[in-house]
């Protein structure tokens, strides 16, 4: 739950009484403030479940519901049709705001996560240009950091010792991420070095995603000094240089090439080239990279490992994945972008994983001026929201919905995408499954990113045919506490503990053991 500044008072009566609307239902503590309900979100976000800091309001409140902590209000929803108008039918009048701005902003500067209006669409227009169908459809870059992971794995297995999957697949998309956006990858770096900006950039985003706990207080807990600096340090370190080598080549260039060159990317460009010949501006540069860096590792790497969490399992998906694969490209050949079109399990297992795991759980706009949202009551008055308040909306708890996705919404069953469940609930109301955001603001990279999870589920299923949990492996403070036992859900089933900073992750790494395919020859071209 993230606390955002607002307030509901004289002046919203008021208004909501010319709206004809009414506001939504209150969750109250026993302490002034609600401080008993901050408190309950900080031990929650630290020892829950992710869902369970919402769950605590949803329960008594319904799909939306309002409360205020240090007297500042905000609204949480997990109704999609509340949050289809926020991110898509009106959303002129929803922004990140300057409060999100300031959890984050030590990280990613004035990037396209972090900025609203002109500087927003700046941002966006600079970047569309790369993630055409033929930029995102270059498998050779996966293929280098995929046979590089793999190998990684082999060396451990074979030597008997389980794989931090967790870690390993975040190695393989910061390589994939950061050669798609510099042209080099960080194993290009020495060890010590790659190791320390992963680290580094990582504790970054630990420290920007608790200021959301205490809301427009945060300030207070770093009075003397931002936490952030000393990561940004290492982080800075190692990307001047390429930040900087990418001016100095845009400066070598002739006139003529710069007055030949347009908008569109040219085929020997790396992200950081295209966005260099649009701006030389030096800060948009570096937070536009690291924007783009965060999403192309992060949520790639957070649903690569849940879906072969998911994968230890349930082994016939497994068995039946495996088998489309060897249908569809046998034990060696390197997939296609066709070839990848055609596995409909494959899509349909990944879109389950988002569905249940999604990468990024949960989100907040804020309202530039007063307004209403739909209720979810369809006999109900609209629901009057003021200007300048925070609006919470939980992706997770919205996904894992019965009335959304039926009564076997907390299954894991990758088929609901591919029979009759899916015309049934999902073609009707699009806005009920949002892993990459929606409306203006939908990621562009969402197909590069399914490309890149698929080459790699292809890849690692050629070379291993079966794979399960080590729990013995597991830290002890990683595991799932064991009053989740008996709960209702999925929380009962964990094996591991979710846990959630700016994306989804297990704590304490996901450890596995995998068998090789029998008869498996190194990958090939």
């Amino acid at each position: 739950m993230v606390l955002g500044r607002g307030s509901v008072g004289e002046r919203p009566f008021r208004s909501n009484s010319f709206f004809g609307a009414i506001i939504p239902p209150r969750l109250n503590g026993k302490w002034p403030g609600n401080f008993d309900v901050l408190r309950d979100v900080i031990r929650l976000t630290r020892f829950g479940y992710p869902s369970d800091m919402f769950d605590l309001g949803f329960d008594d409140n319904g799909p939306i519901f309002q409360y205020n902590i240090f007297w500042d209000t905000v609204y949480t929803t997990c109704d999609p049709e509340i949050v289809k108008t926020v991110l898509s039918t009106d959303f002129v009048n929803y922004e990140k705001g300057e409060l999100w701005s300031s959890y984050v902003r030590s990280l990613f500067g004035t990037g396209v996560f972090n900025s609203d209006g002109e500087m927003w669409k700046f941002h966006r227009s600079m970047a569309r240009p790369f993630f055409s169908r033929e930029r995102i459809s270059h498998f050779e870059l996966f293929d280098r950091h995929a046979e590089h992971a793999l190998l990684k794995m082999k060396e451990r297995l074979q030597a008997g010792i389980a794989v931090n999957f967790q870690d390993l697949i975040a190695r393989f998309t910061l390589d994939s991420a950061t050669e798609f956006l510099f042209g080099f990858c960080t194993t290009d770096e020495p060890i010590s070095t790659a190791e320390k900006f992963a680290q580094a950039f990582a504790s970054a985003q630990e420290i920007v995603s608790e200021r959301p706990r205490v809301g427009w207080t945060w300030p207070l807990q770093e009075f003397f000094k931002d936490k952030t600096d000393e990561h940004m340090v290492v982080v800075d370190s190692v990307l001047q240089p390429i930040l900087e080598g990418a001016l100095k080549k845009k400066e070598a260039r002739t006139r003529q090439e710069e007055e030949a060159a347009d908008e569109k990317a040219d085929d020997g460009d790396t992200l950081l080239d295209h966005l260099a010949r649009l701006t030389s501006d030096f800060s948009i540069l570096h937070d536009e990279t690291l924007n783009v860096l965060l999403a192309g590792r992060d949520t790639t790497a957070s649903t690569l490992t849940f879906t072969i969490y998911l994968l230890c399992m349930y082994p016939d998906v497994l068995k039946r994945l495996r088998e489309e694969i060897l249908l569809h490209v046998g034990p060696t050949r390197r997939p296609t972008y066709d070839d990848i079109r055609g596995m409909k399990y494959l899509r349909a297992v990944l879109n389950e994983t988002l569905r249940l795991y999604p990468p990024v759980p949960f989100n907040i706009r804020c309202s530039i001026k007063e307004s209403t949202l739909p209720n979810p009551d369809p006999h109900g008055k609209p629901i009057y929201i003021p200007a300048k308040t925070g609006i919470a909306y939980s992706v997770m708890n919205m996904h894992r919905n019965p009335k959304y996705w039926g009564p076997d919404a907390e299954k894991y069953d990758p088929d609901r995408f591919i029979d009759e469940r899916a015309n049934k609930y999902l073609v009707p109301h699009p806005f009920i499954f949002l892993p990459f955001n929606a409306g203006p603001r939908i990621c562009l990279g969402q197909q590069f990113a399914y490309n890149e999870m698929s080459f790699f589920i292809i890849r690692l299923l050629q070379n291993f045919s079966t794979m399960s949990l080590d729990l013995s492996a597991q830290p002890p403070d990683a595991r799932p506490p064991a009053e989740w036992r008996n709960a209702e859900g999925r929380k009962a089933l964990e094996q591991i503990f979710p846990k959630v900073h700016i994306g989804l992750y297990s704590f304490g790494g996901l450890w596995v053991k995998m068998g090789e395919a029998e008869g498996q020859e190194p990958t090939t071209s």
